[in-house]
């Protein structure tokens, strides 16, 4: 049994204003992944110069059925959640069971071997992902984290469960709940299904290298982030769920602070999952190294 280099569910980019600069759908055009980029009508064309029949125009109705949580002026921005529930819908849609949603300025994807992170050139990290919640019953969402949180000189485990997924979310379908509020909405999210009883998987043995907030133009920067600050998005989160975040200032700026520790629930094994008779992500003797035996680097 060999892994295999492509997703088993639909990878999908919500983006705006960034046709000309997005950087995760040339970083998956680079590993030769199936992907779509769902845009507003207005930017269809512009993203099809550069992305072709990979452009999903959004469904504006969305946008007018979106839970802002907070009353705003009209015409204001709504952020990337009426995109991120057509999405979902989307992906319903074509029978899917799952679906994955990024942010459209992730640099690189990679996986951690031995407290080194080493770039990939295919999608086999993404089915390893798959393959492991597809074992568990209560697993509501899982996905990559940061590469700046898995640093050589530390030692991590495999994975953190039961915390906030950020910026490559891989969803279950079947929660009825939906994306909400102009700001943080995967924490939002993922505080959402912890309440309910599902677990999130935050793997450290996969990572995404996202750019920071506010540094690339386009999307949210242009929106409101240029002109508010951080201070608007943490205080939403605190107002969505008083009971486990604050505010705190560090670094010279609002953020938002999240007691996770409330949520010791664990994962559930399906009755009717089995393991493989053979195993793809055993260790195997290449040029008198041992390696993993799938994935690149």
């Amino acid at each position: 049994m060999k892994p295999q280099t492509q997703p088993r569910f639909p990878l999908y980019i919500p983006s705006k204003g960034r046709a000309d600069v997005a950087t995760t759908p040339r970083v998956l055009d680079h590993m030769g992944l199936h992907y779509r980029i769902v845009v507003e009508p207005d930017e269809v064309e512009w993203y099809r110069s550069f992305f072709g029949d990979k452009v999903l125009e959004l469904d504006m109705t969305y946008k007018d059925d979106f839970d802002m949580f907070w009353e705003f002026p009209e015409g204001s921005s709504t952020g990337s959640g009426p995109a991120r529930n057509f999405i979902w819908d989307h992906s319903i849609s074509e029978g899917h069971d799952w679906h994955w949603i990024m942010d459209d300025n992730i640099r690189v994807f990679a996986r951690l071997h031995q407290n080194t992170r080493r770039p990939v050139g295919d999608g086999a990290i993404f089915w390893a992902m798959e393959d492991f919640v597809l074992r568990y019953e209560n697993v509501g969402m899982a996905g990559p984290t940061y590469w700046v949180f898995a640093p050589s000189r530390n030692a991590l485990p495999p994975f953190y469960l039961n915390t906030r997924i950020y910026s490559c979310n891989l969803i279950r379908n079947e929660i009825p709940m939906r994306w909400r509020g102009r700001y943080n909405e995967d924490t939002d999210l993922s505080l959402r299904m912890l309440k309910a009883g599902w677990c999130t998987v935050l793997f450290n043995a996969f990572l995404q290298d996202k750019m920071n907030t506010q540094v690339m133009g386009g999307g949210n920067t242009d929106a409101f982030y240029s002109a508010e600050g951080t201070l608007p998005k943490s205080q939403m989160l605190v107002d969505q769920h008083p009971d486990v975040a604050k505010l705190s200032w560090r670094y010279d700026r609002w953020h938002h602070h999240v007691n996770y520790k409330a949520f010791t629930h664990g994962l559930i094994r399906r009755d009717d999952w089995q393991p493989p008779e053979e195993n793809p992500y055993k260790m195997v003797k290449q040029d008198s190294r041992w390696k993993r035996g799938w994935g690149n680097g």
